[in-house]
């Protein structure tokens, strides 16, 4: 439980680096985003001509992981000076074609979402691209090597399974594709 004392004890940086900070507030320490970084994480779900539906996954060598995450497509928002001001939905559909090779004709803000609270302050802006077109492979910018995955929605509880049989890290944010049979409803 928490100390209520800790919601009123200053707010030490204990370490800042580019991308994150180490901080302190009485006993709790935690890591935040550095200089109002944001992230966004978009949904993308492509539909084929019979109308079957596919989810277009990332996957990606994650250096704290230390080994490959299948994730939802995602990327930082002001994390550039050439983006500093960028829209949040303009920076997720420009995140959305770098790393898929899909350009969505429209992003849907869901929310703000936080992953990890008792550990980190980072929250994210989940996304819902519409009208995808596939432009490219995708794959990133440079220095990146992002493997994408189109996948069958009625199968992508298989496909976990796979991956995390395979030894692949599964990103949290995919609880989100499997709905209610995961509670065996």
């Amino acid at each position: 439980m928490t100390d209520h004392h800790d919601r009123n004890e200053p707010d030490e940086v204990m370490w800042q680096g580019r991308f994150i900070t180490a901080r302190k507030k009485g006993k709790w320490e935690y890591v935040s985003r550095a200089r109002g970084i944001r992230a966004a994480v978009i949904l993308a779900i492509d539909e084929d001509d019979e109308g079957e539906e596919y989810v277009i996954l990332v996957e990606q060598f994650r250096v704290p992981l230390g080994r490959p995450c299948i994730e939802l497509p995602a990327g930082l928002i002001g994390d550039h000076d050439e983006h500093a001001s960028e829209p949040d939905e303009v920076a997720a559909a420009r995140e959305l074609e770098e790393e898929t090779g899909y350009h969505a004709e429209r992003m849907e803000e869901i929310g703000q979402f936080y992953s990890s609270p008792g550990m980190v302050s980072e929250s994210f802006t989940l996304f819902r691209a519409h009208g995808l077109t596939q432009v490219s492979d995708g794959g990133g910018v440079e220095g990146e090597d992002i493997t994408v995955h189109r996948i069958n929605l009625d199968r992508i509880d298989r496909a976990l399974a796979e991956w995390r049989a395979q030894g692949r890290a599964i990103d949290v944010r995919l609880l989100t594709l499997l709905g209610p049979g995961l509670l065996g409803r």
